[in-house]
């Protein structure tokens, strides 16, 4: 039996401790202070073990970290399926509002840290790849509740879009008021479309 099947996790090792490392960087500070040096700080990786585990460097550590947060995101995203419309829109506002309240309004998407302060257009359009994958995550649930194909891509997108707008909100104001302004109105919007 393995140590997954008996529930057991091994310890992170240094490639997996640096990829975490690099999305809460990503998160908390932008693309920049996701350098080599902080995340090997913050993962308390040996200094040799970058260019072994990342031989294409920065961007390669990047894009790994951002396609481990893509999955999360996914992930989530399926977890919703068989809820209704507004219940996706309480577990989309909810996991962000976790995020917010964990980080003390500190963190935000690791995705939206590449795509504003990256200026490698590999590392951008992958972030836009990330964005698309987690948009059609939601549609599908979102088509699953109910919705047809239209309002499921249409309503994905508003999470999106509204959500990160209202979570830099959020860091600005240290508040949660502008992300549950947002969740009220795309949960008035889905019982529209529903209705």
């Amino acid at each position: 039996m393995s140590e997954e099947e008996r529930g057991e996790r091994r310890p992170a090792g240094a490639p997996e401790r640096m990829i975490e490392s690099a999305i809460l960087l990503l998160a908390q500070h932008g693309f920049e202070a996701a350098s080599f040096g902080a995340v090997l700080k913050a993962s308390q990786a040996p200094r040799g073990s970058i260019y072994h585990h990342f031989p294409g460097g920065k961007q390669q550590l990047i894009a790994a970290a951002i396609d481990v947060a893509e999955a999360r995101a996914v992930a989530l995203a399926r977890g919703m399926h068989g809820r209704t419309a507004v219940e996706i829109i309480d577990g989309f506002a909810g996991a962000w509002r976790a995020v917010l309240e964990l980080s003390d309004f500190g963190a935000g998407c690791s995705a939206v840290a590449v795509t504003v302060s990256s200026d490698d257009p590999e590392l951008v359009e992958r972030a836009g790849a990330v964005f698309r994958s987690w948009r059609q995550a939601l549609a599908e649930v979102l088509l699953a509740s109910g919705l047809n194909a239209q309002q499921a891509a249409d309503l994905s997108m508003m999470m999106l879009a509204a959500c990160e707008g209202a979570v830099v909100l959020c860091r600005a104001e240290r508040s949660l008021v502008p992300l549950e302004a947002v969740t009220g109105q795309l949960k008035l919007l889905a019982a529209t479309m529903a209705g």
